[in-house]
């Protein structure tokens, strides 16, 4: 398998920066759209990104899925899953970041990867390396420490951690594209998003007529805030290796951190430092035994490459005298 070119590479990193960049910088963002409550900055969220995925979708003319999408009950109802767990997600986040819980809203994405590990142990039966157990168990540590340091347990980072590997889980069984799932998923958030805020433009209470146009955009621009780190997410994911992109993901929870404390200026006593010091280690075990479990799995390929080569070149069939190389001679394609 021939590798990425160097240009393709570069490209797909610029991609990965732009992608985890602008969902570590979004707690700037939500800010401006005060006075509007999280509830209606929801639902705004929820009707103009269908708005602005049905424009890329046009664009790139990607509408087989669609029809496929509508034939598959099971998916379908996935779909319905996927765009409630979000709803959640979407919701606490953007209440934590405007209430002041930029910190903790942080949290939650620093131990996600932990909680994907436990539900795949707990609810996909997969093994763990002792490696993968250490920092499990060092998570959960940390969880006891932070719930000491905060008088209660940390909830906006449990259910924000929650809910996002619960997404993850059932993305992967949906099995479709970043704007597409997107288009999938508003499509179902759309009429209650609408609905809610045509109920609040009823009762005088949506900041969206009365804020002046430049709230009116604000708000509007939350289709493209929301859909814009998925476009570049997609041309990263294609161009670099899942271990980079993993590796990337931390870019976003540590820029939401750095701009809980010195942006926001918000509390951080010892014992929350030292809660966020074991989540830390935790990533730093999860991160060394990934990154070494890819580099066995590279050489083990690069071996059976090797042996598959070495054994087609010594295969070789007798005609007389004149010995020819056996089919399939060339380079072999490891596979798995």
């Amino acid at each position: 398998m021939s590798e990425t070119p160097s240009g393709e590479r570069r490209t797909g990193l610029l991609n990965g920066f732009a992608a985890y960049g602008m969902w570590g910088l979004v707690p700037l963002f939500w800010p401006l759209l005060k006075p509007a409550g999280a509830a209606e900055i929801l639902a705004h969220r929820m009707v103009w990104s269908l708005a602005f995925v049905i424009v890329a979708l046009l664009f790139v003319r990607r509408w087989a899925w669609a029809g496929e999408l509508l034939r598959q009950p099971r998916r379908l109802g996935l779909v319905v899953i996927a765009a409630a767990v979000i709803t959640v997600n979407w919701g606490v986040y953007i209440w934590a970041v405007n209430s002041g819980h930029v910190v903790e809203a942080s949290l939650g994405y620093f131990i996600n990867p932990l909680v994907t590990i436990a539900m795949g142990v707990l609810l996909l039966k997969e093994r763990l390396r002792p490696a993968q157990w250490a920092a499990v168990g060092t998570g959960l540590a940390s969880v006891v420490v932070l719930t000491i340091g905060y008088g209660q347990p940390p909830w906006i980072s449990l259910c924000l951690a929650f809910s996002f590997a619960t997404y993850g889980l059932v993305k992967k069984k949906v099995n479709l594209g970043g704007v597409e799932s997107l288009a999938a998923e508003t499509a179902v958030q759309f009429l209650p998003a609408l609905g809610y805020l045509l109920w609040l433009g009823a009762h005088g209470d949506a900041t969206f007529a009365t804020g002046g146009a430049g709230h009116a955009a604000l708000l509007a621009s939350t289709g493209l805030v929301t859909a814009l780190p998925l476009v570049c997410f997609g041309a990263a994911a294609i161009r670099v290796p899942l271990s980079t992109l993993g590796l990337l993901q931390y870019l976003a929870p540590v820029f939401q951190f750095l701009l809980g404390v010195v942006y926001f200026h918000e509390s951080m006593p010892a014992e929350r430092w030292a809660g966020f010091a074991l989540v830390w280690l935790a990533l730093s075990l999860l991160t060394w035994d990934g990154l070494r479990a890819a580099r066995r799995s590279a050489r083990a390929r690069a071996a059976l490459l090797t042996a598959s080569r070495a054994g087609a070149g010594s295969a070789v069939v007798e005609r007389g005298a004149e010995a020819v190389p056996a089919a399939g001679s060339g380079a072999v394609e490891p596979q798995g």
